[in-house]
């Protein structure tokens, strides 16, 4: 089983930066072998898919919103992914998910998550 938890969120001016950090808790397969997303919710809104990275790090893809100002990657070895996220915009403002699948591939759709984590707010002031 694949417990995810998420750090990192704050309070940010617009233009600022913030790296969240998702701890994976791994049992019975290797955090190496997930397919690793973010995704983000504003209040009123549904769930938004941010950007996603397969296992081995080969496949990586973004939501149009946040391409060229967010970047994921992930230390296998740590059981650990991140998101970076900079040129930050009052719209980012969500709480920010991380969610991990029983596979290698990843998903740019919440339901093909097995495992989240519980979330971390983060707050872009203008």
């Amino acid at each position: 089983q694949v417990q995810a938890g998420e750090s990192g969120g704050r309070l940010v001016q617009t233009g600022g930066s913030l790296r969240l950090s998702c701890a994976a808790k791994v049992s019975g397969r290797p955090f190496s072998m997930t397919g690793v997303a973010w995704f983000r919710q504003a209040p009123g809104k549904d769930r938004e898919f941010v950007a996603r990275i397969n296992s081995g790090s080969t496949l990586i893809y973004y939501a149009d919103s946040v391409r060229g100002r967010f970047t994921i990657s992930r230390d296998n070895a740590k059981n650990l992914a991140f998101l970076q996220m900079d040129s930050l915009k009052p719209e980012d403002t969500a709480v920010y998910y991380c969610a991990a699948r029983d596979g290698p591939s990843s998903s740019p759709f919440p339901d093909d998550y097995d495992h989240w984590g519980q979330g971390t707010q983060v707050t872009v002031s203008s």
